[in-house]
């Protein structure tokens, strides 16, 4: 079955980008989980996530674009709201740090961002991202003091606990405000080979683990779409 296009707003999971480590760099895979929906002829998806982007960056795009014919928008973020300063925790593990978005301000805006897609007489579906602990640690402490890192976490787990309070908030918004969810951290916990789905930095999909999330976002549209 075709349905009717899907837009897209998220970071860099959602734009299927990975660590490339022959080019030594993020690169966009060739089959992300869009493309594979599109030549299945599932779905088109109109992507318009961003690497390294928040939940704010991502409703000031949305509130920017004025040309938009999906009727249903999934909305993505987390990952790098969650994220903190490492550099300066590597030099300072002894001193609070707080998130690139308080925990509070992304629920407000996510909150905003479900308001703004209804608005428009769209409809809003909220996505929650997933983590691995020990490779992401690994992955920003590379050239810090890898030490000070993990005295500032306490333990290495506490980086998975951390981002789980914010997908805590996402399922919490998409309850209070009744709208669809897309438990994409569920979704990948509940595979015996996810690790192996996950790319070098703890953080973003390979292009197997796109492949897997093709096939659980075609199983689940007709949820969205009726």
């Amino acid at each position: 079955m075709k349905y009717p296009s899907l837009a897209l707003w998220g970071d860099s999971i959602g734009r299927a980008i990975d660590f490339d480590s022959v080019r030594g760099r993020y690169a966009v895979l060739r089959q992300g989980f869009h493309r594979i929906l599109a030549d299945r002829g599932i779905i088109e998806v109109d992507n318009h996530a961003r690497f390294g982007a928040t939940v704010t960056e991502g409703l000031q795009d949305f509130e920017q674009t004025t040309t938009l014919e999906a009727k249903v928008v999934a909305i993505e973020y987390g990952g790098n709201d969650c994220n903190l300063n490492w550099d300066s925790i590597s030099r300072a593990p002894e001193q609070p740090h707080d998130a690139a978005t308080p925990l509070d301000l992304f629920e407000e805006t996510l909150g905003r961002f479900v308001q703004a897609v209804r608005d428009r007489g769209l409809q809003p579906v909220l996505i929650t991202p997933p983590l691995l602990a020990q490779r992401f640690v690994d992955w920003v402490s590379k050239g810090l003091n890898g030490s000070a890192i993990l005295r500032f976490l306490g333990d290495v787990e506490h980086v998975y606990r951390w981002q789980e309070r914010y997908s805590i908030v996402v399922r919490k918004v998409a309850y209070t405000l009744s709208c669809h969810l897309f438990d994409l951290r569920d979704a990948m916990l509940a595979r015996m080979d996810y690790p192996q789905l996950c790319g070098v930095d703890g953080m973003h999909l390979t292009e197997a683990g796109h492949r897997v999330l093709a096939d659980v976002v075609e199983q689940r549209l007709p949820l969205v779409y009726g």
